[in-house]
Order: C-alpha cells, then structure tokens, then sequence
C-alpha cells in the first residue's frame, strides 16, 4: 500500500474529472501542478549540543481564489509528493466549501516522538526562518497538521512576527485562544464532519440515534469523531483503532473510559470495557458490519484489495485520502455512500478561515457562532457536491472534485491566466 504515489493518484483524480467536465487543456495543465514549492534545509541544534540536519517542503499549489492555505506536517516518512497531493486537495477542499482561499501544505521530515520540547522550538522556528518570506496573512497561511500542535504554532507566529517587527496573529491558524485562536478550533474538522454525516444519514433514511459506528485512527479527529457522534446523535461506536491495533465490542464503547485509556497506556488496542470487547486489526476494522465508519487516519486504506468488502452504508472520510480512486468505483458500484476527503473533513479549514477573519477584525465570535457558520458552510458544501454528482451520473468524490474545480477554473480564466 504504501508504493502509492499520493500526488499521482492527486493527478489521476483531477483527470478523470477535467475529462468528465469537458476542461479546456491549458486549464487542466495549469491544475495539475502546483504554481511554486520551497525545499528547505534545516541544521537544528538537539539537547546533546549535537546539530541535525532536517529536510522539510512547503507547497502553495494554486492561489486563484486567495491565499494558500493548509498544514504543516512533521512526519519520518514525509515526502514531497505527499506534501503536493495534499496541498493540490487543499486547493479543492477550500473551492469545495466556498472560501477566498487556495490550497497548500508543509511538511518536515522528523520524527517529533523522539525530539523534545525545546528541540521541536528550535525545528519549528527554523523552519519559519527558511520559508518566511515567502507567506503571509496576504499570500500563505501554514495551520497545524500531523504531530503539530497549537503551541507549535505559536512558536512559528512569534517567530515570524520577529521576523516583520510587529505582531501577525493571522499569519498562523490553529493558535492558542490567547494568542488569537478562534473558539470551537479544537473540534472542527470532526465537528464539520459530523454535520455532513447528518445530511447523508437524513438523504439515506438512517437513523443515527440508532446506527453503529467504527473509527479508523484515534488522533485528535477520531478521539473528537468519538465523541460528537454519540453527543450529538446518540450513535453507538463499536470500534476504535490507532496505529498498534483496535478494539471492537458491540456493547458500545464509551468515549470518556476509552479516551483515559489512550491518555493513560498511549494506545487503545489493549481497552477492553467489558467481557463483550476483543481485539480488531486496523484492516478487520474498516470491514466491520456498521452504519457508519470513519476512516480518521492515514492515506490510502481502503483499495481495490478491500473495497469489495466494506459492508458501512456511510463512510466519512476524516483522514486525507484514505481512498484510492479503484476503490472509489468499486465503492460507488456497491452502493456505499462515500463523503469525500475534501468535504468531509473540510470543517478544519473553515474554522481556520473564520479565524483569519477574526485575527483581521480584531474582534472574536463565541464559540455557537462558530459552529452555527459552520453548519452553514457545510450543509451547502454538502449539498452542492451531492447534486452535481447525481447531475453527473459519478460518486461524491468526482462530484466535489467537478464543484471544486469548476470553481477554481473560473477564477483562472477571470483573471486571465488561461
């Protein structure tokens, strides 16, 4: 699995899609690459007086519709084309949700597991030092990601600030409340999640007070994925997973004993609640017999050697490309009701936008007007990508890809670029 090329299967996406909408050539060209990328080399000095040297990428894939946007990862097995297909998928997920931005994406290759605080400090402020003039509350806004956190962020904030001289709240999203975080940041892209979950079960006639649920991945979007569905909806999650395994019990498993569990033993493969809990590999999990799986972890987990076997009616895409596109088809064919990457998990961006517009105004919304404009957002994202696929005859993910694209496509041509 892991010999995919993410930004291939970025690229082979883009181009089922540009065939389907008919996209005239040199606008489908100019989509499938990004408009600039940086390499960076950074010497880190480490708690042992030793200096170790880091390689980390930041790509600002299209900025028709405003200024890039997306994450900064730190990962041991970060690659340049992951940073390219996530930052291309970034460029269609805030298109997807109608927001003035474009899409980009970071990354370093590390292991932040094995640094310590003061070490990921120095990482982080290097990093910023080798890419600052190129972003900016007006050209690239980086936000946390994979093994980054809000306090990482307010170290690359205050150092870029010391960089222009003065403070640049909205030059980073995903801070602390106290350095200009927006309320209800924590929880977004589950929480955005959730609302298209909402929509779907409604479109599917499934009860979700009633519906059981598996989640793939236990980092901050499957630990808050836990929660919301059985705060919101009443859902019973069976089955929860993270990289060194899972547990299933049909019983139900309780968010607050399972999360303490994670917290207090680092993994949730060895929880077991009751006499009705076993253990579940990551693979076995994604072919529970459930309602509604999330997929919350990593790329590339559901393909053609599994798709056959999926047996969800809905599966919420929490995780950036958790689906290769031969799957995609087989998924469609069975009748699964697939809310892509860019939509589902969306919600993250859009409170990350609300906050740029907070940082600008100087002036913060309370956390229910935060998620009242983000139902908002989200239903009509939902919406419009639901429609066009049926329009088309497609599945949700080459729906949102021809409204995305589309969208994207009319800001070039607007500006005369093509």
């Amino acid at each position: 699995m892991s010999e995919l090329n993410p930004f291939k299967i970025a690229q082979a996406q883009l181009d089922e899609a540009a065939r389907i909408m008919g996209l005239e050539p040199a606008v489908h060209e100019l989509l499938r690459w990004p408009l600039r990328e940086f390499h960076v080399t950074l010497p880190v000095r480490m708690d042992d007086g030793s200096v170790q040297i880091f390689h980390g990428f930041r790509v600002q894939y299209n900025d028709a519709r405003g200024p890039t946007k997306g994450g900064i990862r730190f990962h041991p097995e970060e690659t340049i084309d992951t940073v390219r297909a996530l930052a291309a998928w970034m460029t269609w997920k805030t298109a997807v949700v109608d927001i003035p931005l474009g899409g980009g994406k970071g990354g370093i290759v590390c292991n932040p597991k094995e640094m310590s605080a003061s070490e990921l400090e120095r990482l982080s402020r290097a990093y910023i030092r080798a890419i600052g003039h190129y972003i900016g509350e007006e050209t690239d806004v980086p936000a946390p990601d994979v093994y980054t956190t809000p306090q990482i962020m307010a170290w690359m904030m205050d150092e870029y600030s010391v960089m222009r001289g003065y403070n640049v709240p909205g030059v980073i999203t995903g801070k602390p409340l106290a350095l200009g975080g927006s309320a209800g940041r924590g929880d977004a892209t589950a929480r955005g999640g959730m609302y298209t979950i909402r929509e779907a079960a409604r479109l599917l006639g499934i009860d979700l007070s009633q519906a059981t649920v598996a989640i793939q991945g236990y980092g901050n979007a499957g630990q808050f994925a836990h929660h919301l569905i059985t705060s919101m909806f009443g859902s019973k999650v069976v089955a929860v997973s993270d990289s060194k395994g899972g547990v299933y019990c049909a019983e139900g498993l309780d968010y607050e004993a399972t999360l303490a569990w994670k917290n207090e033993k680092g993994t949730v493969a060895t929880y077991r609640c009751c006499d009705a809990c076993q253990p579940v590999s990551n693979e076995a999990l994604l072919e529970l017999e459930v309602d509604v799986l999330i997929p919350a972890a990593l790329e590339n987990q559901i393909g053609p050697w599994n798709a056959g076997n999926i047996k969800a009616r809905i599966v919420a895409e929490l995780a950036n490309g958790p689906t290769t596109p031969e799957a995609d088809e087989i998924l469609f064919k069975n009748g699964v009701y697939v809310i892509p990457d860019f939509l589902c998990n969306a919600g993250g961006v859009t409170v990350s936008y609300f906050e740029q517009v907070q940082n600008a105004y100087d002036y913060y919304w309370e956390a229910d007007e935060v998620y009242e404009k983000l139902d908002k957002k989200m239903t009509a994202a939902f919406h419009a990508v639901h429609e066009t696929a049926r329009k088309y005859g497609v599945h949700n993910r080459m729906g949102a890809y021809i409204v995305a694209v589309a969208r994207v496509a009319e800001a070039m041509k607007l500006r005369g670029w093509v």
